[in-house]
């Protein structure tokens, strides 16, 4: 989700990162093909060479970035591809690229709704291990908007991860049935109705009582998972609880009954959605043979 400044985002995102690591962890998938095998570990050789491109990547992305050099589309660029070679060394450079184009698709849904109602904002810049930034440089005029441009994202990167259901549908590749329960993970769990997850910024509209939730389900996962990231974005949230309650303005939350229930249908059936997808995508992963 887009945030007033990078700094919120970057905290959102490692918690989002923390999650799918985790997830990840827990399901080393790999099928029956080639390509599933290549999806889960790369060769000492390709590692060597990475880790060798990797730093030189990150300084020249610096060093260009302090001279004014790199122009949005460049900068965009080489955070993509320093995020593939980091998440490569890890799940595999197949993998990696898809995990990083469905964070693309869904930075691309927020980048559209800004762009539609005006909301100047920067372009998206990759940080391994903690997702993507666009920084938005206005607030939107309400909830409604506001609202609007949180639930893009996730509907986008739904599209995204639907796309890799149906080519492991069609293929039977473990591959792509992991990166389509991934992506459906991902978008899930930033819908958590905590500020500052895109789903905290889409429940303000519908109403606010809906963060009391938020909390409890954040703190039942704290216990469950002891995530710090996840320790640090309640902590987050309740240092900033009161400006979120308020709003930039008095009339932030005046919104029309309607609106309120065409975004509660909305936000509630995504939610749905995304966990019957990934049920759906797990469902062939559980019979798939395990790598050893």
């Amino acid at each position: 989700m887009s945030e007033p400044g990078p700094g919120l985002d970057a905290e959102r995102r490692l918690a989002n990162l923390r999650a799918v690591a985790e997830h990840l962890a827990q399901r080393q998938v790999a099928g029956s093909d080639a390509a599933t095998a290549r999806a889960t570990q790369l060769s000492p050789n390709w590692q060597r060479r990475w880790l060798r491109l990797g730093p030189l990547g990150v300084l020249a992305v610096l060093v260009l970035g302090k001279l004014k050099l790199v122009v949005p589309f460049l900068g965009t660029l080489f955070s993509m591809l320093l995020s593939i070679w980091a998440y490569g060394t890890l799940w595999g450079l197949p993998f990696a690229l898809g995990f990083v184009l469905l964070i693309f698709v869904h930075e691309s849904g927020h980048a559209l709704m800004m762009r539609r109602h005006g909301i100047p904002a920067g372009a998206p810049v990759f940080i391994p291990f903690v997702g993507a930034v666009i920084a938005m440089k206005g607030y939107p005029r309400n909830a409604w908007v506001e609202a609007l441009v949180a639930i893009a994202g996730p509907v986008a990167g739904s599209a995204g991860a639907v796309a890799c259901y149906l080519a492991g549908w069609l293929t039977g590749s473990g591959f792509w049935y992991a990166l389509a329960s991934t992506g459906f993970f991902l978008n899930l769990f930033n819908l958590l109705p905590i500020s500052p997850l895109d789903g905290g910024r889409i429940v303000g509209v519908i109403g606010r009582w809906l963060w009391a939730l938020g909390y409890v389900l954040g703190i039942g996962a704290l216990v469950v998972t002891r995530s710090p990231m996840l320790f640090l974005i309640l902590l987050f949230s309740l240092f900033n609880l009161r400006r979120t309650l308020s709003g930039p303005h008095a009339d932030y939350f005046a919104i029309a009954r309607g609106r309120r229930l065409v975004m509660g249908a909305a936000y509630f059936g995504l939610v749905i959605a995304l966990a019957l997808g990934m049920w759906l995508a797990e469902r062939p992963l559980a019979t798939l043979p395990t790598d050893p």
